[in-house]
């Protein structure tokens, strides 16, 4: 249950949250130098790192729980175990994806 009401809340997430984020950005880099300056400025501070981390970790849990309940809708997973461990493991791989893809980028970034 928990991971299905997940799955909502990070898909309102990402419909309420990342495209208007996504219509800042191109609005930015159409609107020139200086309004793209705001936009980096706003999304490399500290707010703006919480931002995109959050819109990340709802982006791969979106993905991971859509593809479990994919699985299900094919008629698999509803053994209690299998159901129970992939319930588990949903919010730990999204947790994981989004911390590795943001270790890769710090190190990339920094390095």
């Amino acid at each position: 249950m928990l991971v299905s009401i997940l799955h909502r809340a990070t898909g309102d997430a990402l419909a309420l949250g990342g495209a208007p984020l996504l219509v800042w950005w191109l609005y930015s880099i159409s609107a020139g130098p200086e309004a793209y300056e705001t936009f980096t400025a706003c999304m490399t501070s500290w707010f703006g790192f919480i931002v995109l981390i959050g819109m990340t970790f709802a982006l791969f849990e979106h993905i991971y729980s859509g593809l479990r309940h994919f699985v299900m809708d094919a008629g698999a997973g509803y053994e209690l175990q299998t159901n129970k461990m992939w319930s588990a493991a949903v919010p730990l791989l999204a947790l994981l994806s989004t911390a590795a893809l943001w270790g890769l980028l710090y190190t990339k970034l920094i390095g």
